[in-house]
């Protein structure tokens, strides 16, 4: 197969949600470069890369993703470069000179994640309890069979809004005392029997639990508060930054970071800067309120229905030191901030 031909199969394979609205925001233009920070299966970075005469490069920390891009990222040439990392460092991928005009975060598993038994990620399939987006260091199965009974408890109420978090959190104690939890269907069934009967039209009950371990295993909304530093450091002036969301929880994040950016002295300004510092905006919010998917998107893809898109542009004040708190990032996270 020719790298136009994996091109081809890879556009047919995969639409990111709000894909288009994406590319309205980020506007790019000949000579521009973009950095995708979540490159996934490759799907904004193909309509940026299609939209305009510019550059992109592609980073994620997923080696499968990357690895699968290869093949078609041929096509390209110099225009796409791919670069295993996490976004929270994206300020330090571009060369030095390189003016960076685009930064688009999409938050969150991919799909290629969800739909792989192996990776752990859904109760829907059978697998290995593993939930690592990066394939590296502690996985949900270490998480889940070796944290105190409080530890789980706080992980499930703080990052899945589980109501019933002790609940489940001593179910699963008391289920891998009597043998250690290995796979998906087994956590899922430790969660189901502590659980009252699915209702019709209701969530699966694990759904929230799973939604907390792999937040807690990847640092996701650590990562997102680095990530947002982060393009405020990369950014040129006029660069425009465009994040998508899934949950509250992440929406929250992104929402009270960019208002303390535009703010005049927001409070997301650190109290260590000069004043005359401390009171110009590093962010003109470009959507009042989020971006979500037209009826025709959320009917044919349902995980758009939940996706949320905010979008500033960068001014030309310089960069100041980031301060996690205040952005609404629960406990766990602003302790996770500390690597």
């Amino acid at each position: 197969m020719t790298p136009e031909q994996a091109l081809a199969a890879a556009a047919d394979n995969h639409v990111p949600v709000l894909c288009a609205e994406v590319v309205a925001a980020l506007s790019p233009e000949a000579g521009d470069l973009i950095i995708d920070g979540t490159f996934g299966a490759g799907g904004y970075t193909r309509a940026i890369l299609a939209a305009a005469e510019c550059r992109v490069i592609g980073v994620d920390r997923d080696p499968d993703a990357l690895a699968e891009a290869r093949p078609w990222a041929q096509a390209y040439g110099e225009r796409l470069r791919l670069v295993e990392g996490v976004f929270g460092d994206l300020d330090t991928f571009a060369d030095a000179g390189e003016r960076v005009t685009g930064v688009v975060l999409d938050i969150g598993v991919s799909s290629m994640q969800l739909d792989r038994a192996a990776r752990g990620f859904s109760f829907l399939r059978d697998g290995a309890l593993d939930m690592r987006m990066g394939q590296d260091g502690p996985s949900a199965a270490d998480l889940v069979n070796s944290a105190e009974e409080a530890v789980l408890s706080d992980i499930l109420f703080q990052y899945g809004e589980e109501r019933r978090a002790r609940t489940l959190a001593r179910a699963i104690v008391a289920a891998r005392q009597a043998a250690p939890i290995r796979t998906t269907g087994e956590l899922a069934a430790v969660i189901e029997g502590a659980s009252p009967p699915k209702k019709h039209g209701h969530a699966h009950p694990a759904t929230r639990a799973f939604q907390a371990l792999r937040i807690a295993v990847n640092d996701e909304l650590g990562e997102l508060a680095r990530g947002l530093a982060a393009a405020e450091r990369a950014l040129a002036p006029g660069g425009r930054l465009a994040v998508v969301t899934f949950h509250s929880l992440e929406d929250r994040i992104v929402k009270r970071f960019f208002k303390s950016r535009s703010d005049v002295g927001g409070a997301g300004v650190s109290r260590h800067a000069p004043a005359q510092e401390q009171a110009a905006p590093r962010f003109e919010t470009l959507t009042r309120k989020p971006v979500e998917a037209g009826e025709a998107e959320r009917g044919a893809n349902p995980r758009s229905r939940s996706a949320r898109l905010r979008v500033a542009r960068r001014t030309d004040a310089p960069p100041l030191p980031f301060e996690a708190r205040g952005l609404g990032l629960p406990g766990l996270a602003l302790e996770g901030l500390i690597r």
